[in-house]
């Protein structure tokens, strides 16, 4: 007896904000699998700022189709496999989609979630999240005891791990938020020594005010203005890390360009983007860093689950205006 497979794809690319108005759900069957392949209940979707980029245009993946389901990684079982590599019980976190049930190959690139992991530490801490986290600071920004780092996004899912991993480096942590209670759990919980209030507070003066030598690194979680305020404060061969620019996804046709960009040129500053699928052949270093400082209690994270496969739409919004905290999570059946 074929298998229902309930799945969202979509309708119409956005032009500005993302809404429901954008996606449509269908059920169609589960496709009998082929030599190689294995079948994925899906349990967990990871919902992040590229998912914005997919369904608009071409970026480092071709964009999503209209029609298509809707890219995204995810953590789910195996129900069924024609594939050596992995059987029937096994828990995998790879390119599920936004649907019940995913068809994986070798090419979607799994990988096994070791036993005693939960899901959610798998899609962030351990996962794609904290790895970004990892790679992107240590290998792009590269932090010294005692430099200064500031971190936009910081109470997101991978701002609150780069700046907790520069505090185990011996740095000096601001960080900038959405909201004083975000900040508040910025200091008082996370350890970062400032955390600035983009809403309610002067950015500019604020970080004059908590980086009175300059920023040494300044890891970028939103691009636009901020971007901008920290370019006129950077330090002496300052490292500029480029990571999301989640305040311009919604108009990357008009995008914000920095003017401050060129005291890159007498301050010797390095900008770099990256993207964290440059480093999967290294993550079981990151894996294992970035556990042992979770074991000795240097690194804290948040974890925001909606429920339910319908509401991943309104997850993806939720990101865009911080309606959430840590890391965002579908949670489309229990495991």
């Amino acid at each position: 007896m074929s298998m229902q497979n309930r799945q969202i794809v979509l309708r119409a690319r956005p032009k500005g904000p993302v809404g429901r108005e954008h996606f449509e759900s269908k059920t169609v069957q589960v496709p009998e699998l082929c030599d190689g392949e294995f079948l994925v209940r899906t349990l967990y979707l990871s919902i992040d700022p590229t998912i914005r980029g997919w369904i608009d245009r071409d970026t480092y993946l071709p964009a999503v189709e209209i029609g298509a389901v809707v890219r995204s990684a995810g953590a789910g079982v195996v129900v069924k496999s024609k594939n050596p590599k992995f059987a029937p019980g096994d828990r995998v976190f790879t390119m599920v989609g936004w649907q019940e049930y995913a068809v994986v190959a070798d090419k979607d690139m799994p990988a096994p979630i070791p036993p005693g992991v939960e899901l959610v530490d798998a899609l962030s801490v351990f996962g794609v999240t904290g790895m970004t986290a990892y790679f992107g600071l240590t290998e792009i920004g590269r932090p010294s005891p005692g430099e200064t780092v500031v971190v936009s996004g910081a109470a997101g899912a991978t701002g609150s791990i780069v700046g907790q991993l520069a505090k185990a480096k011996g740095c000096r942590v601001v960080g900038i938020a959405g909201s004083a209670a975000k900040c508040e759990w910025l200091t008082k919980e996370l350890g970062f020594d400032a955390a600035i209030n983009y809403k309610a507070e002067d950015v500019g003066a604020r970080l004059t005010a908590t980086c009175p030598r300059g920023i040494d690194v300044y890891f970028d979680n939103v691009g636009g203005p901020i971007l901008n305020e920290v370019l006129a404060r950077i330090a002496l061969r300052a490292r500029i890390v480029l990571c999301g620019a989640i305040s311009q996804y919604d108009n990357l046709d008009n995008a914000y360009g920095p003017p401050n960009y060129v005291n890159l040129i007498s301050r010797r500053g390095r900008m770099e983007g990256f993207i964290i699928l440059d480093f999967a052949p290294r993550f079981m270093e990151g894996v294992m860093a970035v556990g042992a400082l979770l074991a000795e209690g240097k690194i804290k994270h948040k974890t925001t689950v909606v429920e339910g496969l319908e509401s991943a739409p309104d997850a993806l919004r939720r990101l865009f205006v911080g309606d959430h905290d840590g890391k965002l999570l579908v949670r489309v059946a229990a495991s």
